[in-house]
C-alpha cells in the first residue's frame, strides 16, 4: 500500500463521522435506568461493594470489618493463600532474598515453599526461560509498536503457534504453558521495546539483545536485559522485585482477573485467557494508570514555581478536580481506589521503599512532592467532592515515580505489571479449571422497544 493511499485508509472521513453519529444515537443508555431496574453497573452496588461472583482461595482484600452489625472502614490488607502480604514481604526483606519467585511458588501451588522447593522451582522456570528459535527475529522484530501490551499480547497469541499441544487444555499442560509464559514475559517485553526503540533510532540506530541469566532473579534479569552495559544497583533489583511482589495477585475481582476467569470458563487456551487479560490490563483504568500519576505529576511540576509551597499544590490538586489542569478530566490520579479506603496496603509498603530509592537517585526533591500530595490530596477531594468512602494513595501512586527512578522507559510501565500479574492470572486460570463450572455469563436487561419488520424499498430515506 503507497504512503497515501495509507494515510487515507486511517483518515477519519466525514462517512465515518456520520455513521459514529448513527451509532451513538442508537446505543446511549439513559443513565437513570441501571437505578431503576436495580443493575450493578461495573459489577459494583450503589456503595461501591463488588456483586459476589465467585469463590478463590489465592488472595483476599480486606477493607471493612463488621463492628456491631455494621461495616466500618478498616486499614486495608491483603492476604495471599492466607499469609498477610506485609509479613511475607518483611520476612524476604529481612533475609535480604529476592521475593517474586517464592511469591510465584505460593500463588501457584499454595504454600510457602521450602529452601529445597524454592530451588528445584528456580530451576523450572531457568528451564521455560528460552524463547522458539528465530521469534525475536521473525515476530518481535518484524513489526514493532510503540505499545508494548499489544507486543505482548501478538507474541503470546503467536506462542500459540509454536506449541504442539496449545488446545490441550488438561491441568498438566496448562500448568505447563502458565510457567513458560511466566518465565518468558520479561524477555517478550522488553526485547519488544528494544526493537521498537531501534525502529524509531531511540538507541543510535543500536540494537541489542541480552539473553536472562540463570542466577539472576526476575527482578535482575529484567534491568540485565534492558540496560546496554547489565548494571544495576542492589537497592534497584530489590524495589523492582517489591514491585513485583506487590503487583502479582489481587483477588478475582480486579478486571483483568474477572476476564482471565471468564475466558477460561468457555474452555479456550491458556493463551488465548493471558492474551484477554493483557487486553484489560492495558487499559487506563487499570494497569495504565500509573503512566497517567508521571503525567500529572511532569505538568503539576511545569505549573508549579515552589514545589514546597502547600496552598500552591493544594491550589493545582483542585484545579485538577474542576477540569482546569492537566488531562481535564476531573481526577487526581493514584488516589482512591475501587476497594481500599482509608489505606492501600501495597501503597503503604511500597513507600518505605520508595524514599531510599529517590536518596541514591538524587531526587529528594520530587519525593517530598509526591509525598505532599498523598497527604493533601484526600482533604482536597473530601472538601470538593461527595464521597461514600475515604480516598487514599494506592499502589500505582508511587509505581510509575519508581519506575521512573529506575529508569524504564514508559512503554514498559504497564508491562512489568504485566510480568508480575501474570503470576496471579495464573493461578486464577488453573483454580477455574480445576473447579470446572458453568461458563460465566451475566444478565443483561433489553431496554429496547420492539418494532415491526420494514421492507427495504418501505424504509424512507433515512432508514427505519
Amino acid at each position: 500500500m503507497a504512503k497515501k493511499e495509507q494515510d487515507d485508509f486511517f483518515e477519519i472521513t466525514p462517512e465515518i463521522e456520520a455513521l459514529t453519529t448513527k451509532c451513538k444515537e442508537h446505543s446511549t443508555i439513559d443513565t437513570g435506568l441501571y437505578a431503576k431496574y436495580d443493575v450493578k453497573r461495573g459489577l459494583r452496588d450503589i456503595n461501591g461493594n463488588g456483586v459476589l461472583t465467585g469463590l478463590t482461595e489465592i488472595s483476599e482484600i480486606v477493607s471493612s470489618k463488621k463492628i456491631d452489625g455494621k461495616s466500618v472502614p478498616c486499614e486495608g490488607k491483603l492476604y495471599y493463600r492466607g499469609y498477610d502480604i506485609e509479613k511475607v514481604v518483611a520476612g524476604f526483606v529481612r533475609e535480604k532474598r529476592f521475593g517474586f519467585e517464592e511469591t510465584i511458588y505460593l500463588l501457584l501451588f499454595g504454600n510457602l515453599p521450602t529452601a529445597g522447593q524454592l530451588a528445584d522451582f528456580k530451576q523450572v522456570l531457568n528451564k521455560y526461560r528460552t524463547l522458539p528459535t528465530n521469534f525475536v527475529r521473525d515476530i518481535i522484530m518484524k513489526a514493532p509498536t510503540q505499545d508494548m501490551m499489544n507486543t505482548l499480547a501478538r507474541s503470546v497469541l503467536t506462542l500459540y503457534a509454536y506449541d504442539e499441544k496449545a488446545n490441550d487444555t488438561s491441568l498438566e499442560n496448562v500448568l505447563r504453558q502458565c510457567l513458560e509464559m511466566i518465565a518468558l514475559f520479561p524477555q517478550l517485553a522488553v526485547y519488544g521495546y528494544q526493537a521498537y526503540a531501534h525502529d524509531t533510532d531511540r538507541l543510535n540506530n543500536s540494537f541489542f539483545i541480552h539473553a536472562p541469566q540463570p542466577d539472576l532473579s526476575i527482578a535482575e534479569n529484567i534491568l540485565y536485559m534492558l540496560r546496554i552495559d547489565n548494571k544495576y544497583s542492589d537497592l534497584e533489583a530489590r524495589i523492582l522485585d517489591l514491585a513485583l511482589v506487590l503487583h502479582a495477585e489481587h483477588g478475582g475481582g480486579n478486571n483483568s482477573t474477572f476476564t482471565t476467569h471468564v475466558v477460561a470458563s468457555s474452555g479456550s487456551d491458556a493463551y488465548s485467557v493471558i492474551a484477554a487479560a493483557l487486553g484489560s490490563l492495558k487499559g487506563p483504568r487499570h494497569g495504565g494508570a500509573n503512566i497517567k500519576v508521571v503525567r500529572m505529576f511532569e505538568d503539576m511540576k511545569e505549573q508549579i514555581d515552589d514545589w514546597d509551597d502547600e496552598e500552591k499544590v493544594a491550589a493545582y490538586l483542585r484545579a485538577l478536580l474542576h477540569k482546569e489542569a492537566f488531562d481535564r478530566a476531573g481526577l487526581i490520579y493514584g488516589m482512591g481506589h475501587a476497594v481500599y479506603s482509608i489505606s492501600d496496603p501495597r501503597a503503604n509498603i511500597f513507600k518505605t521503599f520508595v524514599e531510599s530509592l529517590a536518596k541514591e537517585k538524587g531526587m529528594d526533591r520530587e519525593y517530598r512532592l509526591y509525598a505532599m500530595v498523598e497527604r493533601l490530596a484526600p482533604q482536597v477531594i473530601a472538601d470538593e467532592r461527595k464521597i461514600y468512602k475515604g480516598v487514599s494513595a494506592n499502589i500505582d501512586f508511587y509505581s510509575g515515580f519508581v519506575y521512573h527512578m529506575l529508569g524504564l522507559p514508559t512503554e514498559l510501565f504497564t508491562p512489568v505489571f504485566a510480568m508480575a500479574r501474570i503470576a496471579g492470572w495464573s493461578a486464577h486460570l488453573l483454580e477455574e479449571q480445576i473447579n470446572v463450572g458453568k461458563i460465566i455469563r451475566p444478565a443483561y436487561k433489553s431496554i429496547s422497544e420492539h418494532r415491526e419488520y420494514l421492507p427495504l424499498s418501505e424504509r424512507g430515506a433515512t432508514g427505519s
